[in-house]
């Protein structure tokens, strides 16, 4: 167990600070984040390039260092090392909140391991500004962030949340936008969604309708920019039953149901049963084996 009192920290030992910068009106960021990002002595930056520009609008200069999903340990290591020396660190990402969808979580990982205190920031989110916005229920919400590239494996993943009451949350690339709504109306059916383009810059845009009814726009318009997806949960009355669907089943054919009529590899459908069942997959994939 560890405890950290955020503002007791040791004053031989840096702080970590996650800090939200603007998705798009610069003039979304806070008093407190730009306090912060002028007096901490590292910015760790996902790109250097798009933050200095953030930075000169503000006429601040602190100095820059790169943190992305393509660092090494030892870039790592480096920040770390600078951290215990009592220097501070404040995390930031191209827009919006720092490890969503983001590869900081592995700095804020590390410093927690190092007892190191990580101080986050409120600040903007594409995600919960679409949600908001949108309409739907924010009571319960899941956030999926990018479903993956491979249309299998979108489908797979879509399987997987069909029967999730919440309203599900998702990140999409305009180039895929189409695709995925196909696979939304193909898996969950045609729900209630929405589509949030370009939040809080000059082109925002919202499309509420039918899963068919944002099909149809994206085919019909040329689509740019930065999409949030939200989509409306499992409302069916028999939502539980509908969970324990494959009870009568055996786990063989359980499994080989994924096989048959979902086309999974039976690497695939043992994962998904195991998933189902709340079981280890090495025991459902010794079952499998014994037929």
């Amino acid at each position: 167990m560890q405890i950290q009192k955020s503002f007791h920290n040791d004053v031989e030992i840096g702080t970590v600070y996650v800090v939200p910068t603007p998705i798009g009106n610069l003039e979304d960021i806070t008093y407190r984040a730009l306090h912060i990002l002028k007096t901490v002595q590292w910015i760790a930056a996902e790109d250097t390039r798009n933050t200095r520009k953030l930075l000169s609008y503000f006429d601040i200069h602190t100095p820059l260092i790169s943190f992305h999903e393509h660092s090494n340990e030892a870039r790592k290591q480096e920040l770390l090392t600078y951290l215990k020396k009592g220097e501070s660190v404040a995390l930031v990402s191209d827009a919006g909140m720092p490890a969503i969808s983001d590869p900081g979580y592995e700095l804020i990982e590390a410093a927690i391991n190092d007892q190191i205190n990580v101080v986050s920031l409120p600040g903007a989110n594409a995600a919960l500004c679409a949600l908001v916005a949108s309409g739907l229920p924010t009571q319960m919400f899941l956030f999926y962030g990018f479903l993956p590239r491979k249309r299998k494996e979108k489908r797979f993943a879509l399987d997987r949340l069909k029967t999730v009451e919440a309203t599900l949350l998702f990140y999409e690339a305009p180039y895929r936008l189409t695709d995925t709504l196909e696979q939304l109306n193909t898996v969950l059916g045609n729900r209630q969604a929405v589509i949030g383009r370009e939040l809080t810059k000059r082109f925002e845009e919202y499309v509420r309708g039918s899963i068919e009814d944002l099909l149809n726009w994206s085919t019909e318009n040329e689509l740019k920019g930065e999409f949030c997806l939200v989509v409306e949960g499992n409302t069916e009355a028999d939502t539980n039953e509908d969970l324990l669907w494959w009870s009568h089943l055996s786990v063989q054919a359980h499994i080989h149901h994924y096989m048959e009529n979902k086309g999974y590899s039976s690497k695939e459908a043992i994962k998904q049963v195991a998933t189902e069942r709340n079981m280890a997959k090495r025991d459902v994939y010794k079952q499998f084996h014994i037929e």
